[in-house]
């Protein structure tokens, strides 16, 4: 296994860890080196992490513009609601692709009965920018059941298509720009050939032991690749990896807390719109997460 990173991989990131109390998050997007890849500028790697009796997750009502949610989960379940009115849990393999657009307000909590028996979570929560065009588009939110989700059966290989086109398969999520959104389980010496014909894509690595063109990337890491770059991945144990990018935004992005925005302007905006309670709010919640002070 080498230490020097091949051609076919621009930027190793080593995402840091935050401490949300009740488990920890490792963020790889956005990054001081790499703020997006493709329409992906958040992605964070939640858990594994293991609630007691009487814990759980409880992400009080928030907002969101400019940007949609993909919640993604390997175990464990998530009830999603929201202030259009759905009210959703989400389970492994399952996928929830919420569009803020102009404006939405969710909470994400633990189901009751998992919070009084104990339970186990283990996830991915990713975000992408929407196109310049739909930023100011109506708020949406689409459930797709893992059932739903097409996976494709390689040597050693299980591949889930997430989002977008991949290995002959395509996902019936509707995302707003060229997305691909992968999840990768690999058998002990299985191989696989990453596309090349995407724009920009991300391997990362979730646990296991994987090489990269034969450089070794550690769990928790993401490695971004070379621009329309097909690279081999090996497995030297049983690993999940997932694969993400699609096709470079146009433009820059500002991001701030849950904001997502072409436009400095709007994005102050979104602020007060918030402070003022201007935005909607999630049916039968009366929590919020007030504006950081930064």
């Amino acid at each position: 296994m080498s230490a020097v990173q091949p051609k076919s991989i621009s930027l190793v990131i080593e995402p840091r860890a935050t401490d949300l109390g009740e488990f920890e998050v490792r963020r790889a997007l956005p990054h001081k080196q790499r703020q997006r890849v493709g329409p992906f500028i958040f992605f964070d790697h939640m858990g594994p992490a293991d609630f007691p009796p009487g814990k759980g997750i409880s992400v009080r009502p928030h907002p969101h513009i400019g940007l949609a949610t993909i919640t993604y989960l390997f175990d464990g379940v998530i009830v999603h609601r929201d202030s259009l009115g759905y009210e959703q849990p989400i389970t492994r393999g399952a996928v929830n692709w919420m569009t803020a657009g102009r404006g939405i307000v969710h909470s994400e909590r633990s189901p009751e009965d998992l919070v009084a028996s104990g339970s186990h979570l283990h996830g991915i929560q990713a975000w992408v920018a929407l196109p310049t065009g739909l930023e100011e588009s109506e708020p949406r939110f689409e459930h797709y059941p893992a059932s739903d989700v097409p996976s494709v059966s390689l040597p050693g290989v299980n591949i889930v298509i997430i989002v977008g086109e991949a290995y002959g398969c395509r996902s019936p999520v509707q995302a707003s720009s060229e997305t691909i959104y992968v999840e990768v389980d690999m058998e002990e010496g299985a191989a696989l050939d990453t596309p090349g014909n995407v724009d920009e894509l991300a391997v990362y690595s979730v646990n296991g032991e994987i090489t990269i063109d034969g450089y070794s990337l550690p769990p928790g890491n993401m490695a971004v690749l070379n621009e329309r770059t097909s690279a081999t991945i090996v497995a030297k144990a049983r690993s999940k990896v997932m694969l993400a990018g699609g096709a470079t935004l146009e433009g820059e992005r500002i991001l701030w807390w849950n904001f997502v925005s072409s436009s400095r302007e709007r994005l102050n905006q979104a602020k007060q719109d918030w402070l003022d309670k201007k935005f909607p709010e999630v049916p039968g919640e009366t929590e919020f997460i007030p504006l950081p002070k930064k």
